[in-house]
């Protein structure tokens, strides 16, 4: 594992042990050759969660898996929690969320996502036995989303390489001031390709429908959390809590793009902050399907509407450039 620490800017490398029956985790730093995390259990990390190149956050910590500790830990998880890759393409961009939801009720996580124009939305997908298993669904998505819809890695080094064909393109966006921003929490992705869905399928009043112009996953530093809730230091009280949450794994930043007024139309979408008011007065928002608490609510969505393109060029602007 390893952890940038935001105050000397060193990254730390420690060796992370993990007992899935218990999720007990124990830590070691490696070069003061010591012990760092005694015995400890992280209820909120699963298995599921460790895979190479995951981020996951032990006591705020976001933590980077880099490297297999031995080469029987490297074995077991070659199989076991496998990397395939998939694209969906721009034509099927209406049923990205179905096929994310496929994908995520058959067993696969979603280590990955992004939107490439004139490419599609690349899927890194973990499971085990990934690559066969994502090859045994092909017939079935077909079937259920057209021929060319979505194509799938043939093999390990397949779904190396068309991953990174799609992590050295530019993420799609437009950044011209008529989008919104959505962030699908870390609590909140398992649910993915179902929030996804409720988006493009939603209409108001006026049968205006929303369009997602841009995906792509983050995985914030603390102080990148800070800058970016820092209109909610001293408003709101869960303050420290919505920053411990935002840190805890990766999260997709989505670009929701809308007629009339994006922003105040997609806020009504994500319903009350607190999901169990969205559950009472807006039952049909994504807070009120997703959400479970006030900071675990599912999505954060750009509030006022002249914070749209500030929101949107953070994620899909700066961020990409830093």
């Amino acid at each position: 594992m390893e952890w940038l620490d935001p105050h000397s800017g060193l990254t730390r490398r420690y060796q992370f042990l993990y007992w899935p029956a218990t999720r007990d985790v124990e830590m070691f730093d490696l070069k003061n050759r010591r012990a760092f995390l005694k015995k400890t259990p992280i209820p909120t990390l699963a298995m599921e969660d460790l895979f190479l190149g995951a981020v996951v956050a032990v006591y705020a910590r976001q933590l980077k898996v880099v490297e297999f500790g031995d080469a029987f830990t490297e074995q077991r998880f070659a199989t076991t929690r496998q990397r395939a890759y998939a694209v969906v393409s721009e034509k099927c961009a209406k049923q990205l969320g179905k096929t994310i939801n496929a994908f995520q009720k058959s067993g696969f996580s979603v280590a990955a996502i992004k939107m490439v124009a004139g490419k599609g939305t690349g899927l890194a997908l973990v499971a085990d036995g990934a690559v066969e298993k994502l090859r045994s669904m092909l017939p079935e998505l077909e079937q259920h989303f057209g021929a060319e819809c979505v194509s799938v890695s043939e093999s390990v080094e397949a779904a190396a390489t068309m991953e990174a064909e799609f992590q050295t393109a530019p993420a799609s966006c437009k950044l011209d001031g008529s989008t919104t921003l959505c962030l699908v929490k870390p609590s909140a992705m398992e649910h993915l390709g179902l929030v996804m869905d409720k988006i493009v399928s939603a209409t108001d009043g006026d049968g205006r429908e929303f369009v997602i112009v841009g995906a792509k996953t983050f995985a914030l530093d603390r102080v990148a959390a800070l800058e970016f809730y820092e209109v909610y230091r001293g408003v709101a009280p869960e303050f420290s809590m919505m920053v411990d949450e935002i840190t805890s794994g990766a999260f997709v930043a989505l670009e929701v793009a809308g007629d009339g007024n994006v922003v105040s139309r997609f806020r009504e979408l994500a319903g009350p902050v607190d999901p169990e008011m969205a559950r009472a007065v807006r039952p049909k928002s994504l807070r009120a399907a997703f959400g479970f608490d006030k900071v675990r609510n599912a999505v954060h969505c750009t509030d006022l509407p002249e914070d749209g393109a500030l929101e949107t060029h953070y994620f899909f602007k700066i961020l990409q450039e830093a």
